[in-house]
């Protein structure tokens, strides 16, 4: 035996290599992934530590699949969390058996966490190759009186979750093992305390207090506003934590002054800071603050595009009530239209002229993904602004930023001066919508407008209590001296058609809900968020409750919903835990009151350029069929026609593709053949949904020269007939038996 490999035949090598792949990798990833907590750090020690007693010195044949799976959940957590945000689940796991998902998840420049892979591959391989030697030891089982140490972790990180609960991420907090481990165990005892309780389900729950119109308060303006117009500004994802005043009125630890100009303004209007948004994503926020109605609190299809398939309901939405009364309404953004279909959401809700990037002819200070950056497009909103005040109608403009979309672009100059491109950016918005409302200042539009000025969600910030959920709305109005600095109370996005309209006195529709932010109440306000993975609900009576994803729920003390820090009451569960949960359900219930079957139309018939290359499946898509509910036990069937427009002899490629939960899914799409100007696309698809099918996407790709007009891309789905139902279950079943 030469001496150089004498080491290798110590009997502590193969145990050692198997506590690298179970233990310092994970807990050196976890460093490296910027993921540090000591509830993350005490999860993989206790998950690895345990498995590193059940597999030392078992066969390698056991030991094998265990540690695929181990690096498959590790690789996982890591790519996912990168994504989109979220920890896998395990409705996921069937992806990896697919190849189109597998393939297209690892295009382009591969895992986003090649070193991870690596390394675990490395580690994986060399024990695998110590156990296996010849002259390797005899295999020694562990006794299992050693389990009690990884028990005793698992036991400490229950007992300090339960004592000193966390608001952090999951995967600050839990490896994916342990999290799955949570979650049942969690279900399970809740289980068993309804089984002992003798807790039956009861009828819905009454959310009238949290879905009703509420006028009742003393109004703040002795008179109608005497505004003439309304101009709704709206910045993408940011958080109340930025605005000084803000932070000051709910005494906030947070101390970064990102957006000092803002900040400056919120001085001179009426600020509030105890603003709730409801939830995630743009077209939500949107829908919440122009319809008066709580946006879905979960990954169902958004009531915006509900909107479409219900012309009553959009009617009450803002746009529309003030178009009715003789304001002329107008939709600026500086991104594209198409995604989320709010080229055809935005006129439903009532607005005359709905505009988007193509609006902006001036050449981009900055090249960004998504549209122009924030000085580009306050420089043209404010140009926009003047010619609507040349017109003798009352107007209504909603604008929406962009620059602050991840990914985070900002001039060089603003990133020399930050450490992070999200302060970069968020710095450069400050001065971009700093110097917006200056200019309005300057054209005299304070003197006759209602300036509102918030944010559709939260990109959260690190180590803030309930950042995902803050916002603030910022009220400019002719009347600011009647008006307080400060507006008690808590408000949110559901509150704002209500509020523009008591503003001008004008009758609110039924089914609007919300206070008004011109009015003092003396009862409390209840609430309810869900975002960052919690569902959260202010019960207006001082008790604030929070539910995670292990369905356990926390009680706290509290006078409003935003707060620094709240006294923790305890645990809650059974009937009392379950009514939070339900009633987000209901106020999520759908726009189609019921209806059996479910079409949406995306196609608008207007001209769309292709671009030669594409680079983004979300930012470069055709049409705006995103972040869908396909309900369980129905077929869905898509219809696509296309025709070319000033095309040359070679035509395009076209491209359509799905998603589930912002992740390729396979589906029995037919390949599109190519586009020529005198061959147009005609096809049409069906393929069954035997389970729900949630944030569902379709993305429509095209590469060429010339334009594409889409005539048709309606989505139908249908109920299965119960037999094609359970024969087409009954063949699921046995293909995952094979």
């Amino acid at each position: 035996m030469r001496p150089s490999s004498h080491w290798l035949q110590h009997p502590a090598i193969a145990p050692l290599t198997l506590a690298v792949v179970l233990i310092v990798i994970p807990l050196a990833s976890r460093y490296g992934l910027g993921w540090s907590h000591p509830f993350g750090y005490l999860s993989d020690l206790a998950i690895g530590s345990l498995l590193l007693i059940l597999l030392h010195g078992r066969s390698w044949l056991l030991s094998l699949p265990v540690l695929l799976v181990w690096c498959i959940f590790s690789l996982s957590s890591a790519e996912l969390v990168s994504a989109v945000g979220r920890m896998p689940e395990p409705a996921d796991l069937h992806y990896l058996g697919d190849a189109q998902f597998v393939r297209h998840s690892t295009q382009g420049g591969g895992l986003s966490h090649p070193l991870l892979a690596l390394a675990l591959t490395f580690g994986i391989a060399l024990h695998l190759l110590l156990s296996r030697r010849p002259s390797a030891p005899p295999r020694q089982h562990l006794k299992l009186v050693w389990l009690l140490a990884p028990l005793s972790l698992l036991v400490t990180h229950a007992v300090y979750q339960y004592r000193s609960p966390s608001e952090a991420a999951q995967w600050l907090q839990f490896n994916l093992p342990h999290k799955m481990l949570a979650e049942s165990l969690s279900a399970g005892q809740l289980r068993l305390e309804d089984w002992l309780a003798g807790d039956q389900p009861t009828s819905p729950p009454d959310i009238s207090t949290f879905n009703q119109l509420d006028l009742a308060g003393t109004p703040l303006l002795d008179h109608p506003g005497q505004a003439r117009n309304v101009l709704i500004i709206t910045l993408e994802g940011i958080p109340g934590a930025y605005i000084d005043a803000s932070r000051k009125a709910l005494h906030s630890s947070y101390r970064q002054a990102l957006m000092p100009r803002l900040s400056q303004w919120a001085e001179r209007g009426m600020l509030t800071p105890d603003y709730v948004l409801h939830s995630h994503q743009t077209i939500r926020g949107l829908y919440a603050m122009l319809c008066g109605d709580y946006s879905k609190l979960d990954s169902g299809t958004p009531k915006g595009i509900e909107l479409l398939g219900n012309p009553q309901r959009s009617e009450q939405c803002l746009p529309a009530q003030l178009r009715q009364r003789g304001f002329t309404t107008h939709y600026l953004q500086g991104a594209g239209l198409r995604f989320m279909a709010k080229d055809q959401i935005m006129p439903r809700m009532g607005f005359d002229k709905t505009l988007g990037r193509d609006w902006f002819k001036k050449k981009p200070y900055l090249e960004f993904g998504w549209g122009v950056d924030d000085k580009t497009y306050f420089e043209g909103a404010l140009k926009y602004v003047k010619q609507l005040r040349q017109q003798k109608r009352p107007w209504m403009l909603t604008l929406l930023t962009v620059g602050t979309h991840q990914p985070y672009s900002a001039p060089q100059d603003y990133l020399d001066r930050y450490p992070t491109a999200k302060q970069a950016v968020v710095a450069y918005l400050d001065d971009a919508v700093a110097d917006f409302l200056a200019g309005l200042e300057k054209q005299g539009v304070l003197k006759d407008t209602l300036v509102l000025i918030t944010s559709d969600e939260s990109h959260g910030v690190e180590n803030v209590r309930l950042a995902s959920a803050w916002g603030f709305n910022l009220l400019l109005a002719p009347e600011q001296a009647q008006l307080p600095a400060l507006k008690s109370g808590v408000y949110g996005h559901v509150d704002l058609t209500a509020s523009v309209l008591d503003y001008f006195a004008l009758p609110v529709p039924e089914n609007i809900a919300g206070r008004s932010l011109l009015r003092d109440y003396t009862s409390g306000r209840a609430m309810l968020s869900a975002t960052n993975g919690m569902l959260r609900q202010h019960d207006g009576l001082g008790t604030f409750t929070e539910c995670d994803f292990q369905q356990v729920c926390r009680r706290y003390a509290s006078s409003g919903f935003i707060a620094d820090s709240a006294a923790y009451l305890g645990r809650i569960s059974g009937r009392e835990a379950r009514l939070v949960s339900q009633r987000a359900t209901q106020l999520n219930q759908s726009l189609h009151n019921g209806q059996a079957q479910l079409h949406y139309q995306f196609a608008n018939r207007k001209r769309i350029k292709l671009k030669r290359k594409v680079g983004d499946d979300w930012a470069d898509s055709l049409v705006g069929a995103q972040y869908l509910e396909l309900p369980r036990g129905t077929q869905t069937t898509v219809t696509l026609k296309v025709r070319g427009v000033g095309m040359d002899s070679r035509g395009a490629t076209l491209k359509l593709k799905t998603k589930e939960f912002e992740r390729d899914v396979a589906l029995p799409i037919p390949e599109l053949p190519r586009l020529t100007q005198d061959k147009p696309i005609e096809v049409s698809f069906s393929f069954n949904n035997l389970a729900a099918r949630k944030a569902f996407s379709f993305h429509l790709l095209g590469e060429g020269k010339g334009a594409i007009e889409i005539l048709d891309f309606s989505v139908t789905s249908r109920p299965l007939k119960p037999k094609l139902l359970a024969a087409k279950t009954d063949e699921d079943d046995a293909q995952k038996t094979r």
